[in-house]
């Protein structure tokens, strides 16, 4: 009976916080989240922000918005890099780092730390660590791993979790704890996790199908 009075609790606070947001707003934001799945390039993400920031601006309350500003900075300075991953990056990495942190601050402010903060904050740290992986790779990779761990302790089933996990252990070379291998188990997971993942509302929090297709791919 406690479980049951649990979930109905989780139900109707959920219903109650959709039914706050205008219908507008709802349509706006589900229209640019869509984008999310087929953005492939920099600038993809680049306008995906333009339009998540026009948003905020416009509903100034409203955390989700400053959010996918943060991704959408995060992953344009991501892909803007290239093959070039490894060397002098800070002219790229920093400026959308600022952005993504200053976009998800505003977010948290607005709201609450959440499994979902943690996971961007992860990204923006990585991020940073690409402009200049040898100076930086030392300090960040803790900071990195403490980010995740927080975002386990507000929601262990959140499967964006281990996408960023499956990712690091792919792309770090054996020698410093990589292994291909253990990032396919990670990957397997989220993919799991995705089959049983309700985001608390249809423009909450929702992406990373993609990459987890694209990553177990490289195993075939």
């Amino acid at each position: 009976m406690k479980k049951t009075i649990l979930i109905l609790s989780a139900i109707f606070v959920a219903s109650f916080s959709f039914a706050q947001m205008p219908d507008k707003f709802v349509k706006a934001m589900g229209a640019n989240i869509a984008r999310i799945d087929t953005a492939k390039t920099a600038q993809d993400w680049i306008d995906i922000t333009a339009a998540f920031e026009r948003i905020a601006e416009a509903e100034k309350n409203q955390w989700l918005p400053y959010y996918y500003v943060a991704l959408g900075n995060v992953m344009s300075g991501t892909m803007s890099l290239g093959d070039n991953m490894y060397g002098n990056n800070m002219d790229k990495t920093d400026p959308k780092a600022d952005a993504a942190e200053k976009a998800l601050n505003k977010a948290i402010s607005l709201s609450k730390e959440t499994s979902e903060t943690w996971v961007v904050k992860k990204m923006i740290i990585s991020l940073r660590m690409l402009g200049d992986v040898m100076s930086r790779a030392m300090s960040a990779m803790p900071e990195a791993t403490a980010a995740l761990d927080n975002a386990k302790k507000l929601d262990a089933n959140n499967p964006r979790i281990y996408i960023l996990e499956g990712q690091d252990k792919y792309y770090t070379p054996e020698q410093y704890g990589g292994s291909k291998d253990e990032a396919k188990v990670l990957f397997e997971k989220a993919q799991k996790l995705f089959e049983t993942f309700k985001p608390e509302t249809s423009i909450h929090p929702n992406w990373g199908k993609n990459q987890i297709g694209y990553f177990l791919s490289l195993y075939k």
